[in-house]
């Protein structure tokens, strides 16, 4: 797991953007990926811990995408 900043979170949407230097460009994040009780959402300046995973395509735009996401 690495250590990342939340850029920007979509609850309406339930997505939004980590960065770390792992995943230059940001790494896609969805609400189901974050572990946490009841409603899951993250706030932008926000310090997670991520898996993330290089799926050879794009989601969303970005060439990353978190598979856990621990507040």
């Amino acid at each position: 797991m690495v250590t990342a900043t939340v850029r920007e979170w979509h609850d309406e949407e339930g997505w939004g953007v980590l960065d770390c230097p792992d995943t230059p460009g940001g790494c896609w994040g969805h609400f189901s990926a974050v572990e946490a009780q009841g409603f899951r959402s993250l706030a932008p300046g926000q310090r997670v811990t991520l898996d993330w995973e290089a799926p050879g395509f794009q989601q969303d735009g970005y060439d990353y995408r978190a598979v856990r996401i621990v507040p």
